[in-house]
């Protein structure tokens, strides 16, 4: 049976309905009564009820347990159901049946975890939660030095979902409605304490100002650093923009060199095919302000391989000269942004942290948000991202190209 100090005094087998009954009682000496409420263990009774769970299947059969429940009357908390560690809830499943239907929700969807047991899709996702809780109360969360703050996009209606994760587990913390400064405020409010928050060393974030301010009110301590995949993005777009004004300034036979290169374009140069690489020369040969637009882009990336700050500052300014007679206005603004926020470029050199953990985190999180259908419960949604990352099921790393 596998249910500790208890025994099976009665059975009925249905062979046409492929159904196991099993009732079960205490054995025998396994007379402690312990109080679900405090804990507090007692021998005398209050009174006695059965209790219909389904357990695991038994081969071909679908297993009904008919316990013995007893109640018993503390003093502290009045009369309780009596705790028994196989059913941790009121719900008619037992632990170990609602553990094989969560570890089966880690890899696929409710609705077919639910023909699988042959349960509504709501009654998995109830268990499934249950199960999540109970994972997360019995696991010991590590401290919150570097943290990283991200937003995902969720459509017209739910607009905006603020991410806060740990990037040294590469797990998510929090959820928050929107990207305001208030929405962040709401994290270290509730979530941290000031102990904690004074434990946070570094915060990796893009350049959104309210979550920048947020965490200068309530960790001032903590070195802000700039993302470098959305600054990359931001030299993206500047590449884009210059592509667009050439392909309008260009007339006739010379806009069908431009068109349909945008995506070739925006992809580094190392990760593409010969056959690519060869139609980019061909469009740099014909139009020399694409190139050095492209060449300021892939050189940009060189910025956050130096060590040390002075090093990273002779590169950009070497970087932004380049600039001079070029006329590449989308570039001179992201020049001018670079100096606006080349403070928090520069603390990468005073500490380091994995930059790409933030993007793997909202990758994981989109994969969930598209194999659910979405989520209703935030609470939920944040669950399951923390299993994936602490079990590193279909975790996404994002790795550099050898």
């Amino acid at each position: 049976m596998a249910w500790p100090g208890y025994q099976v005094y009665q059975h009925e087998i249905d062979e046409k309905a492929k159904t196991l009954k099993l009732w079960i009682r205490r054995k025998r000496g396994n007379r402690k009564i312990e109080c679900s409420g405090c804990g507090r263990k007692f021998s005398e009774l209050y009174d006695t009820s059965e209790r219909a769970v389904r357990d695991l299947p038994w081969s071909a059969y679908t297993a009904t347990v008919f316990i013995e429940i007893y109640r018993v009357k503390c003093p502290d908390c009045g009369v309780k159901r009596e705790k028994v560690p196989l059913l941790p809830s009121k719900a008619p499943f037992s632990k170990r049946f609602e553990d094989a239907v969560g570890l089966a929700c880690e890899m696929a969807s409710a609705r077919q975890v639910a023909r699988q047991f042959g349960l509504p899709a709501s009654t998995v996702r109830a268990i499934d939660v249950r199960y999540l809780e109970r994972w997360s109360a019995g696991r010991r969360k590590p401290a919150l030095r570097q943290m990283g703050v991200d937003e995902i996009y969720l459509g017209k209606k739910q607009k905006f979902l603020s991410v806060v994760c740990n990037l040294e587990t590469g797990e998510p913390l929090w959820f928050g409605q929107e990207r305001k400064q208030e929405t962040l405020d709401g994290f270290f409010q509730t979530e941290l304490s000031a102990k904690q928050r004074r434990g946070i060393q570094a915060a990796c974030l893009d350049m959104w100002k309210p979550y920048r301010l947020s965490i200068e009110q309530w960790a001032p301590h903590c070195q802000i650093i700039y993302d470098k995949f959305h600054i990359m993005q931001h030299a993206n777009k500047a590449v884009d923009e210059v592509r667009r004004a050439e392909f309008f300034r260009k007339g006739g036979r010379m806009r069908n060199v431009v068109k349909g290169k945008r995506w070739l374009l925006l992809s580094r140069w190392v990760n593409l095919e010969t056959g690519k690489k060869q139609q980019l020369n061909k469009l740099f040969a014909l139009n020399r302000r694409v190139l050095k637009a492209y060449l300021l882009k892939e050189s940009l990336d060189r910025l956050w391989t130096y060590r040390y700050e002075g090093a990273m500052m002779r590169y950009l300014h070497s970087w932004m000269d380049q600039l001079r007679w070029q006329r590449l206005k989308p570039f001179e603004k992201l020049a001018q942004m670079l100096v606006d926020h080349l403070e928090g470029i520069l603390n990468y050199c005073r500490t380091k942290v994995p930059m790409g953990v933030v993007e793997s985190v909202n990758g994981n999180i989109k994969s969930l948000l598209r194999r659910g259908r979405g989520y209703k419960n935030l609470r939920y949604l944040l669950l399951k991202a923390q299993r994936m990352a602490a079990t590193k099921t279909e975790f996404v790393v994002f790795r550099k190209a050898a």
